[in-house]
């Protein structure tokens, strides 16, 4: 609310006699309500983002229970993750097929997923039965390629995919070779 102040200013005996001055004070108690009002109801009404996530499908720790998936090798596509954001993958066994350094991006490893997912679709003619992509972290490799992995393999449409968290000594040998894994 607003008040007047009128208290005059010097009031004492003076030559000349001067207008008594009015001063205002705005109270900004009504002003300060508001604005917390505004800013509870906007935190409120307001939707935060949302984390995406990708459904992972993990088997058993039962080990009386292996179901293998008989998949040909044609269908395969094993990717190696190495150190320094280098990927090395190959079509089917491995030694069947030159292994390829690749990089990650539009351009890189998820235009391979795509040409060889159409290779594969081309050949077997089932939708069910694409490219089966097989990853294979090093521990050298960070979180962050894995999952810009996934990422790639969802972009490209790859309707399956496999994590193996063992290596084979040849397929270390094949990253030093390729340059994409240091000791």
């Amino acid at each position: 609310m607003a008040e007047l102040d009128t208290s005059g200013g010097g009031g004492g005996k003076g030559k000349k006699v001067r207008s008594k001055k009015m001063s205002t004070r705005v109270d900004l108690t009504a002003m300060v309500d508001l604005a917390f009002l505004l800013i509870t109801f906007f935190m409120l009404t307001t939707t935060l983002a949302k984390p995406q996530a990708m459904d992972m499908f993990m088997p058993d720790k039962d080990d009386e229970q292996k179901d293998e998936l008989p998949v040909k090798a044609s269908r395969t596509m094993t990717v190696l993750l190495g150190s320094d954001d280098k990927i090395v993958w190959y079509m089917g066994v491995m030694g069947s097929t030159a292994p390829t350094v690749d990089n990650f991006g539009k351009s890189g490893i998820r235009q391979a997923f795509i040409d060889n997912n159409k290779k594969v679709l081309a050949q077997t003619g089932d939708p069910k039965k694409g490219l089966m992509v097989i990853l294979k972290p090093t521990d050298k490799s960070n979180y962050k390629n894995f999952v810009d992995l996934l990422d790639e393999i969802k972009i490209a449409g790859v309707p399956s995919y496999g994590i193996v968290n063992k290596i084979e000594p040849e397929e270390l040998n094949l990253m030093k070779e390729q340059g994409a894994f240091k000791d």
